[in-house]
């Protein structure tokens, strides 16, 4: 199975020089196509035989008609099916598109597809993903299938888009022509979009071993930008960052034909654990059984990790979230007396050892403020270093354990995903 060319979009903001200084950085990471919209640039705003020297050139109409020398550069012209004024193009390069408005069934959809396209056009059908269900994942991927029946295998690209669509994006990309990625950082060109960096990183990893598996992993979280996990686990491991307030419960049971196992992080540790009728307060992992998701919470492995790195009796902890429920777990075994504190409790200078787990997100209380504790910090990266820094603002001295956490919790969860069924 060839893998999907990876198309990232120019923002809006770039222009000039500053566009080919992008395209030549996403070329650099793995992207195969970059895309130029009418709806985004000017026609002067970029010189689209100069971007085409660094890769193959993608041009959109959208709204405004195309320059028709975006179209002489371009190796693919994208015309919207029902708002082009007519589906032209030169030989070879037609890609025709419909962005629906709302969810279709596939029967709905092939009826949109009852045109006349140039022979070798490639065909892009879009849709909003609605709720999330088996079902709708399901049509979607049987419109994939009938499209590529009708038009052929290497003609057809089926995305879907909102907020919690990156791993339908994902699944359907297996059998899609092109997958529209995010390069990262603020903008998207649509919501669901997952990232270059992990698209690619699927992309290299089973090139190099040949598999055609369509059984996934992925993290689940908010704010998740900056994990690693997609980095040290087996392939394809999507990064699914949504929002705080999705619906996890109903999408992780949408994903159990497709996927193989879930890492949890915040917010949704608790939820979760709820939801598969865990004993535990919080859980990390989710392994599919069958018909079913097992819950597993790895992170005590870290818990464990760091009580015995921080080498503390007593300690107080910052948050009681799924983090603490690991901690609160193997404290008694490590002998660490432990004192949980929420936000409103905290009045007076904190001494002594602690655990900082709140994610780089929340905001620590103006209160806050330490007598040279020692604060162990289990975030990594860019986050552990803005809460470290916090902390030496307020009096503290921080301990960086966010990696030894991350490694020996990991550890845990690969053998688990291993004995999925």
């Amino acid at each position: 199975m060839t893998s999907a060319r990876r198309v990232v979009t120019l923002p809006p903001s770039l222009r000039g020089p500053e566009a080919l200084r992008f395209a030549t950085d996403a070329r650099s990471r793995g992207a195969d196509v970059l895309e130029v919209r009418t709806d985004l640039h000017p026609a002067e705003a970029v010189d689209a035989a100069e971007l085409a020297k660094v890769m193959d050139l993608l041009v959109s109409e959208r709204g405004t008609p195309l320059p028709p020398a975006w179209v002489a550069a371009a190796r693919w012209v994208d015309r919207d099916v029902v708002h082009a004024g007519a589906l032209d193009a030169p030989v070879g390069k037609l890609l025709a598109s419909h962005h629906a408005e709302r969810p279709l069934s596939t029967e709905e959809a092939l009826r949109l597809w009852d045109v006349a396209l140039p022979a070798g056009a490639l065909v892009k059908h879009v849709e909003p993903l609605g709720d999330v269900s088996q079902v709708r994942i399901a049509a979607l991927l049987e419109t994939q299938t009938r499209l590529r029946a009708r038009f052929g295998e290497g003609r057809v690209t089926v995305l879907a888009m909102n907020a919690i669509a990156l791993p339908v994006r994902a699944v359907l990309a297996r059998r899609n022509v092109l997958d529209y990625v995010a390069v990262g950082g603020d903008w998207k060109a649509a919501p669901g979009q997952r990232l270059l960096a992990d698209a690619f990183r699927e992309a290299r990893a089973l090139g190099a071993t040949g598999s055609t598996r369509d059984s996934r992993l992925a993290i689940l979280g908010t704010s998740i930008a900056h994990s690693r996990s997609p980095r040290i686990h087996l392939q394809p491991f999507d990064r699914i960052d949504i929002p705080e307030d999705a619906p996890v419960e109903a999408l992780v049971d949408a994903l159990l034909p497709h996927y193989r196992g879930f890492a949890v992080t915040s917010p949704f540790k608790i939820r979760l654990a709820r939801h598969t009728g865990s004993p535990l307060d919080a859980i990390n992992t989710l392994v599919r059984r069958g018909d079913r998701w097992e819950s597993f919470n790895t992170d005590t492995e870290g818990a464990r990790t760091v009580l015995e790195r921080l080498g503390a009796r007593e300690a107080f902890v910052l948050g009681d979230g799924g983090a603490s429920a690991a901690i609160r777990v193997v404290a008694p075994e490590a002998g660490c007396r432990l004192r949980f504190l929420r936000r409103a409790e905290i009045s007076e200078p904190l001494g002594g050892s602690g655990i900082w787990t709140w994610p780089d997100r929340i905001t620590p209380p103006d209160a806050l403020r330490f007598e040279g504790a020692r604060v162990a910090v289990i975030a990594y990266g860019a986050p552990a270093r803005r809460i470290a820094a916090d902390i030496t603002r307020r009096g503290g001295t921080p301990v960086l354990l966010g990696a030894a956490w991350f490694i020996a919790q990991a550890r845990r969860q690969r053998a688990l995903w291993e004995s999925a069924s």
